[in-house]
């Protein structure tokens, strides 16, 4: 099927979901991913990343607001539509199968599970990431089990993959297999890939979009490339600073972080305030450096 048949189609929906839990609230929460997209998903631990995750699967209740994966209603998830969830692949950050099973035993389980799961494709995995297809899933160390869980997530017919926090705990070569692997999959039609990670580097060498949650509300959903190619940071001396207050128009933000060595100011476009400041040192921005900047940056007008 071509890529104009999925043309805008969205795989996964949350709009305005809500969920009260003792002490934390998820407040409002919506994003989506459209197919041919990677969207990183980030925040600090308790930020409300995996409770979103499990509201677009279908695992918990919500209060408030709707979620859909593949079109269908997520609420309705665990009752039906068999059709969807073999659309969906899921890699959480523990491995989601009984310990004693073999890793030869993971793929026959699967086969029952999945219509459309391909042996040939799960044995190419485990081979791909070096599995010892006798070992028990108990004696995998965590990198291990994450490859064994994402071996099973690819090796039926999915349209779209979550992954909360798969590649932590992997050595950075088998970061770059997976991020490859995932680049692969999210460039044949229909597909998308929705990204949980702490490890925002991974999300600027492959993510389209960003968003950003803290507190159980959305901070920022942005273009990835908005970030890391136009914005910068200038690091100014206090007079540099106020010099370029003076010249903002009137009303406008500013973001800033105080530094030992001076002030460091969030810049919309980089190259533009290197044209008007050549003599203020202005680097790339990360995404790491843009959510501190809205976390714990000053503003001014």
């Amino acid at each position: 099927m071509s890529v104009a048949a999925f043309e805008d189609e969205v795989l996964i929906s949350a709009h305005d979901i809500s969920k009260q839990y003792d002490g934390f609230r998820l407040d409002g929460v919506s994003l989506e991913v459209h197919e041919g997209e990677v969207v990183g998903f980030i925040g600090q631990n308790g930020a409300g990343k995996s409770t979103t995750i499990k509201a677009i699967l279908g695992l918990i209740a919500l209060d408030g607001g709707k979620a859909t994966l593949l079109g269908c209603d997520s609420s309705t998830l665990s009752k039906n539509n068999a059709r969807v969830k073999e659309g969906v692949g899921v890699v959480f950050d523990t491995v989601s199968v009984p310990g004693h099973l073999k890793v030869s035993d993971v793929g026959r389980v699967c086969s029952r599970a999945y219509r459309n799961w391909s042996a040939q494709k799960f044995a190419e995995f485990t081979k791909l990431f070096d599995l010892d297809e006798s070992k028990a899933v108990k004696e995998l160390s965590r990198g291990m089990g994450m490859k064994l869980s994402l071996a099973c997530a690819l090796s039926h017919q999915t349209r779209v993959l979550i992954l909360d926090e798969a590649t932590a705990g992997l050595d950075p070569m088998a970061r770059d297999e997976i991020l490859d692997l995932l680049l692969e999959y999210v460039a044949q039609d229909g597909h998308g890939v929705l990204l949980s990670s702490h490890i925002t580097s991974d999300l600027e060498r492959i993510a389209d979009r960003v968003v950003c949650i803290d507190k159980g509300r959305i901070l920022f959903d942005m273009e990835k490339d908005a970030i890391t190619d136009e914005m910068g940071i200038a690091h100014c001396r206090l007079a540099d600073f106020e010099r370029v207050l003076a010249a903002q128009n009137e009303g406008e933000q500013v973001r800033y972080l105080r530094r030992d060595y001076g002030i460091d100011l969030c810049v919309p476009h980089r190259y533009d305030f290197l044209r008007r400041y050549p003599e203020i040192p202005c680097d790339r921005m990360t995404i790491d450096e843009y959510m501190t900047f809205i976390l714990k940056g000053g503003v001014r007008q």
